[in-house]
């Protein structure tokens, strides 16, 4: 085998020149093999097989820098650097990431997760690199979905002001996770599609190869292509801001790419080559579904279907069911998503009602604002986001949203840890940065009926903006016997006991459930409260549980600084009233990938280990 010969930076460029399309097959038929396993991002990485091994062959690494936007794609560019041993432990605990990692290996050079910020970082390493007088290549492969992303538009702004040489390879799929929207694309098919420009591109360039002319025919010819061009694609994007224009070259031609990579190397200035790719390349199921196989679990290579089937309803289908039923009550409701009407569950809404439904692309600080605007207009937005995604529209909830008090639900889907995406993607931010905001409502429900009841609340009596937590996974069913109507700050005594009082939000419910259950086995009184409302605090149950148990735990899947412990903790001691109180949350640190049951493990935050801390509490009250 040929893939045998890699086992380390730079070993592709010992490969025979008519081995690499053997190689690319090793590696595509490698991933197929490992990720049917592991699970993991697919579809991307086999649609960048060759334009990875191009780089590799033109490019010196770890001494040239190639920053991958997302990151998602980089597993190619793990196996070209000695990494191949790895993949039986991809995204697991302790195993090789899923993403770009600087601790993990010399050839990654920024860590990545989320997207358009490559060509950013690229251009801060490359005037660091002239300022410390090196001369290394540096190197930003972006997606054309996260050219959706606004921060792309400011960098490449930035950017045409620059003298410095660094290259942006701008992967062309016509995809992010899902199909791309909104104007660039639509650009970019423009450049992909105009035969008559590429066909006159490439007569010119036949000229030039066999003119004998000399260099005035040479200049000549060059300025009839760039005339031409000027005519068939007016206001030629890049060029208009300064940078250099390669393409659109064909992803698949090993030879093409390293050929313009090496003139690329040798722009004074910044440098767009325009690659065009598949997703999903090579692999019939990843090509016909690419959107299933963005984030694959373990699947049958074979027909492409899942390993495992899906027992239960997942929170998204919750939420999915929900809306689409309110949809059809509530004729001004709207649904919001930034580039994941899939992962959100908004799919089936956008089929009924297509007219309500806006995919605005890689743009969540947009998404936000946009929602903002929708309900200045009357309509009533709600924003489906994944927790560690909401981020990036923090100064937009604050300032667009919360301050005209807009009636705007934000759906935060992955709340808490979601496993093997590792930690550019831990939803476990959230708590701490919304309740600090003021006019938003934050819940957590703790099943899945408890998810429909808040949701239709929020779309039919919230009187503000609205924020609504829950985690990845299958939808917890227990407790159905407790359905308390949600009334706006009011918490739910599931048990009400004395000694012990466990505070539980959100998903921390299903586990509270199991740890009065192996405190009742001690024969521990054990009160349990569903605190569903995160702001405002039901300060009427707290300072009744505070003065009648002698120990309060909160329990919550948020990291601890500034989350719901921290809120409860500042309440009582607004209130006067000293209580012993320990606060069970994930530790104020990034958390790595791995399954969600290890990690909590890992973080103690699974039952057996609250347990523990609570007994071991306990005997210092009892003595």
């Amino acid at each position: 085998m040929v893939l045998e010969k890699i086992n380390q930076p730079n070993d592709i460029k010992k490969i025979p020149k008519e081995e690499l399309p053997i190689l690319a097959q090793e590696i595509r038929s490698f991933l197929i093999e490992k990720l049917s396993v592991t699970g993991g991002h697919l579809a991307s990485n086999l649609g960048v097989i060759e334009m990875t091994m191009a780089l590799h062959l033109v490019f010196c690494l770890p001494e040239d820098k190639i920053l991958w936007d997302v990151g998602h794609q980089s597993y190619t560019h793990k196996i070209l650097t000695g990494r191949k041993e790895g993949f039986d432990s991809l995204r697991k605990l302790g195993g090789l990431s899923g993403f770009p990692k600087r601790e993990e290996s010399a050839c990654d050079v920024f860590d990545t997760g989320h997207s358009s910020t490559s060509i950013s970082a690229a251009l801060g390493i490359a005037q660091a690199r002239d300022l410390k007088g090196k001369h290394y290549s540096v190197v930003a492969v972006i997606g054309d979905g996260s050219f959706t992303g606004g921060m792309v538009y400011e960098a490449l702004n930035n950017a045409s002001q620059s003298k410095t040489n660094f290259i942006i390879v701008l992967n062309d799929n016509g995809m992010s996770i899902s199909e791309n929207v909104g104007g660039f694309p639509s650009y970019l098919s423009t450049l992909r599609t105009n035969e008559t420009y590429t066909s006159l591109k490439r007569a010119a360039e036949d000229v030039l190869r066999h003119s004998g002319g000399g260099e005035a025919a040479i200049r000549r010819i060059r300025g009839m292509k760039n005339n031409l061009k000027s005519m068939l694609i007016p206001g030629s994007f890049f060029e208009q801001l300064g940078i250099k224009y390669f393409g659109p070259i064909d992803g698949y031609n090993i030879d093409r790419m390293v050929t313009v990579f090496q003139n690329a190397q040798k722009v004074l200035g910044p440098v767009v080559v325009h690659v065009l790719t598949k997703k999903g390349k090579g692999y019939s199921p990843a090509e016909r579904m690419p959107a299933r196989f963005h984030g694959t679990g373990p699947f049958e290579i074979e027909t492409g279907m899942p390993a495992k089937r899906k027992e239960k309803a997942d929170w998204s289908d919750i939420f999915s069911t929900v809306m689409c039923k309110e949809g059809n009550r509530t004729l001004n409701l709207c649904a919001v998503t930034a580039a994941m009407p899939d992962g959100t569950g908004l799919k089936r809404f956008r089929g009924m009602y297509p007219d309500r439904f806006f995919d605005v692309g890689i743009a969540e600080a947009h998404a936000v604002t946009f929602c903002a605007g929708l309900a200045v207009g009357g309509m009533i937005p709600v924003f489906a986001v994944y927790s560690s995604f909401l981020q990036r529209g923090f100064d937009q909830i604050v300032h667009d949203v919360c301050l005209q008090n807009l009636h705007v639900i934000f759906a935060i889907d992955r709340a808490g840890l979601v496993g093997a995406d590792g930690e550019t993607h831990q939803g476990i931010f959230d708590l701490s940065y919304l309740t600090m905001i003021p006019n938003l409502c934050v819940m957590a429900p703790k099943n899945k009926w408890e998810l429909a009841d808040m949701l239709k609340w929020a779309i039919r009596k919230a009187q503000g903006p609205a924020a609504i937590r829950y985690p990845r996974g299958s939808a917890y069913d227990g407790l159905e016997e407790f359905r308390a109507p949600i009334r706006y700050g009011k918490w739910e005594i599931l048990y009400d006991e004395s000694d012990i009082c466990l505070l539980a939000s959100g998903s921390m419910v299903e586990t509270a459930v199991e740890v009065r259950s192996m405190l009742k086995r001690e024969g521990a009184n054990c009160s349990l409260i569903n605190c569903r409302f995160l702001k405002p605090l039901d300060e009427e149950v707290l300072r009744e549980a505070a003065l009648s148990h002698r120990l309060l735990v909160t329990m919550e899947e948020n990291v601890e600084a500034g989350g719901f412990g921290s809120l409860v903790l500042s309440c009582l001691n607004d209130c006067g009233i000293s209580v012993s109180l320990e606060r069970i949350a994930l530790p104020d640190m990034y958390i790595e990938a791995g399954s969600v049951d290890l990690l909590k493990e890992e973080t103690a935050l699974d039952a057996g280990s609250i347990y523990k801390r609570i007994r071991t509490r306990m005997i210092g009250l009892y003595g």
